[in-house]
């Protein structure tokens, strides 16, 4: 920003002359450095606006110096496209040919990549880690499964056995203290019984010994069948608690095994983070097809990084500024109707740039004005004016 020279040489000689303000024509209003609301004789509103002026200029230049970089790039493109419009009409031929095929493959590497997502990376590498033994944990996790259900079976089963025993346990209980009470019963009809015979025959000097033998073989007869009975259920009650024990130890190893099945199955659960052998299925045919199409992505890579460096080597025997922006373009190589459209949207952008760029110059021709201004406006103000210009430059460096 060495542009201060010929404006000091002009306070030195002291020539004074009218001052005319800039006017920035194709400016909005907030893009003009206005100085009417500025006191220009306070030494600290002068010395902001000074620096507001040279910051402004300082931008302006930092600014064309991005879009002329900018301008070139666009402005190299348009030559590239030239230089490949003007290619004899058989190596333009080979050279669309090679960027259509390019142009395929990235279409079906990118169809790929829609569909891959079917599997986060975290759990594709932790099945793939464990791919060899998927097979058999699945196959031992169904069958788990299958014991499971059986055992469950098992278990409700024996449950309703004892259950059964137990109702008939209680039952017999019932029935042994109902025949014992019908055996107080009869011996107590029996004792009334002879008491009445005896007193008939005492009293009325009846002939009762038919009385005395029916009562004495209904009461045998009764006793014995009672006994009978008694005994016979005392004997099934006896069966029935072995039965009930010996269900209670079933179902005690049928616990165990529950209990160690159960263990397995939720040890393979955590191991694959699955909730049933279905889950583990489809996470397992999902990875088969993941693993499948990156396979896939992967040859189509290795298909596409040979084409590209086939294409590449053909753009750097001509004049192409920067053959490798050119790869991704391919579908304008292989299409002129594209091509077309890509000029026009880099023709379009570069005189955007340039519109920038003269937008910019204005503006930091603008401020440098109003410094010119400001130093042959107030002379006397002219050597601090300087010096802030000075020590701007410097801590811009």
């Amino acid at each position: 920003m060495k542009i201060w020279k010929s404006l000091f040489s002009k306070v030195q000689k002291k020539k004074k002359e009218e001052y005319v303000p800039a006017v920035a024509e194709e400016y909005s209003e907030e893009d003009v450095l206005c100085r009417d609301d500025v006191n220009l004789y306070n030494g600290e509103e002068r010395a902001r606006y000074v620096r507001s002026c040279l910051e402004q200029m300082k931008d302006a230049e930092r600014e064309i110096e991005q879009l002329t970089r900018e301008y070139e790039t666009v402005t190299s493109y348009l030559t590239d496209i030239e230089e490949l419009e003007d290619l004899p009409s058989g190596e333009k031929f080979d050279l669309s040919q090679i960027a259509d095929r390019v142009a395929v493959y990235e279409r079906e590497k990118d169809s790929y990549r829609a569909g891959s997502s079917r599997m986060p990376e975290v759990l594709f590498r932790q099945v793939e880690r464990m791919e060899n033994e998927t097979e058999e944990s699945i196959r031992k996790l169904t069958e788990a499964e299958a014991y499971q259900d059986k055992i469950r079976q098992d278990m409700r089963r024996l449950d309703g056995e004892r259950h059964a025993f137990q109702y008939r346990k209680h039952d017999l209980q019932n029935s042994l203290g109902n025949m014992r009470g019908m055996i107080i019963i009869t011996s107590f009809a029996f004792v009334t019984c002879m008491t009445i015979l005896f007193l008939l025959q005492v009293l009325m000097q009846m002939d009762i010994s038919i009385g005395y033998i029916l009562t004495a073989a209904v009461t045998v007869f009764t006793a014995f069948y009672i006994y009978m009975k008694y005994t016979d259920a005392v004997k099934e009650k006896r069966q029935v608690e072995k039965a009930i024990n010996k269900l209670i130890l079933l179902q005690n190893k049928v616990k165990i095994r529950y209990v160690n099945n159960t263990n397995l199955l939720d040890y393979l659960y955590a191991k694959y983070n699955v909730g049933s052998s279905e889950d583990l299925i489809r996470m397992w045919e999902v990875y088969q097809k993941e693993k499948e199409e990156r396979e896939k992505v992967r040859e189509l890579d290795m298909e596409l990084d040979a084409l590209r460096r086939e294409l590449l080597t053909i753009l750097r025997r001509y004049q192409i500024r920067d053959p490798e922006m050119w790869l991704d373009q391919v579908s304008a190589i292989a299409n002129e109707k594209e091509m077309v459209e890509l000029r026009h949207q880099l023709i379009l952008r570069r005189q955007k740039l340039r519109k920038q760029m003269e937008y910019n110059e204005k503006l930091g021709e603008n401020a440098k004005g109003e410094i010119k201004s400001l130093v042959e406006e107030f002379p006397a103000f002219a050597p601090e004016i300087m010096e802030q210009i000075s020590d701007f430059e410097k801590s811009s460096c």
